[in-house]
């Protein structure tokens, strides 16, 4: 199956955020018959909504690691600054 065929739920962030780059590109390009930009844009608008929900996903695991952990402090570079004195 090729990634354009692929499902977008089954596409990793990498695969979708690439494919979606692909199908901005193809439409700013302006060489698309109206009824198959209909279709990219659908798709893109899919990959879009997919990768949002990938970057949820993911910040939510991250921040369910951090509260297991316990709090943390906002990093800023004095930080590094006062680490280093």
């Amino acid at each position: 199956m090729t990634e354009e065929n692929a499902k977008v739920e089954e596409l990793g962030f990498e695969a979708a955020l690439e494919e979606l780059e692909g199908i901005v590109a193809e439409l700013e390009g302006g060489q698309v018959e109206l009824e198959r930009m209909l279709e990219r844009f659908e798709r893109a608008i899919a990959l879009r909504r997919h990768c949002a929900a990938l970057l949820n996903a993911a910040e939510t695991k991250i921040q369910q690691l951090v509260d297991e952990e316990g709090t943390t402090e906002p990093f800023s570079a004095g930080d590094i600054d006062a680490d280093q004195t």
